[in-house]
């Protein structure tokens, strides 16, 4: 299994926002509506790679601080045949 390493921004909360989303019940941040930006992307082809990876990209200044995160997340090949080939060889 591939996996995607994404450096991201984290989007700064304001506090009413907080109380609405915690009353309400609902969420705070949709990644899949609105996601986060995207600071950087590297691609492992599997998980010790993945996790090596996030290591040496969790030791950056701005993610050390609470400015970034990482995430390591699961890409699972849909058609795992050759992209350029029709034929699937």
């Amino acid at each position: 299994m591939r996996f995607l390493i994404v450096r991201t921004e984290i989007r700064a909360a304001a506090d009413t926002d907080i109380a609405a989303a915690w009353a309400g019940g609902g969420r705070l941040r949709d990644e899949t509506s609105a996601p986060e930006p995207r600071r950087q992307v590297v691609h492992a082809e599997d998980r010790d790679a993945a996790l090596l990876l996030a290591r040496a990209l969790s030791s950056v200044g701005a993610v050390r601080a609470g400015r970034h995160r990482v995430k390591v997340l699961p890409i699972s090949d849909l058609n795992p045949v050759h992209p350029y080939h029709r034929d699937g060889g």
